[in-house]
Parts: structure tokens; sequence; C-alpha cells
């Protein structure tokens, strides 16, 4: 299993309809694509802004090529989410999940 990593930055205000968007909007698309499986978003304040992490979770390279085309290191960000963020990474990281524990 792959973890396709992104973070962005947006305002305590703005954050809980960045949640709802990926709730809302995303997550529903990413459960047809072949291959998705699963995303956990995480929020952390720092300062005066909120601190957005989202973790999807893939099958394959090819899967998430299903999803993000052919340079899987490019971000996909709506205009909707990007309206409610005040920066974020243009690029993902890929991490080899090795090890997940779940009780």
């Amino acid at each position: 299993m792959i973890a396709r990593i992104w973070s962005a930055r947006t305002t305590p205000s703005n954050a809980p309809a960045y949640a709802d968007h990926l709730k809302t909007h995303v997550l529903p698309k990413l459960r047809y694509v072949e291959g998705y499986a699963g995303a956990t978003l995480m929020e952390r304040e720092d300062k005066e802004t909120i601190k957005v992490m989202v973790v999807t979770y893939w099958r394959s390279l090819d899967a998430i090529r299903r999803f993000a085309g052919a340079d899987v290191e490019q971000a996909v960000v709506a205009e909707e989410a990007a309206a409610l963020l005040t920066e974020f990474d243009d690029r993902v990281r890929h991490y080899e999940v090795v090890l997940k524990d779940e009780p």
C-alpha cells in the first residue's frame, strides 16, 4: 500500500469548510477510483493558521495514476478547495506503508 501525503494551510474559519469539501466532494469521487484504499484528514493549529494534512491510501502507483495522471507527484487541488486555503503544496510525497496497526 502507498500513502500519498499532501499539506496545506487555511484559516480557522475555513478549516471546517475544507473538511466538509473533502468529505462531500472529494472522497465520494475517490471511492470510484480502482485501487483507492482510504483517507485521513489531520489538522494542527499553528499560530494564526490551521495546518492541514491529507493522507490518501492506494494499492499501487497505477491506481494513483488513475487519479492524478501521469505525473503522480503533482497535487490535485480543485478550485473550490484552493479558494478555502491560504497556501498548499503543489507536489505530494509518497511513502510505502510498511506497517499499519489497527487494534
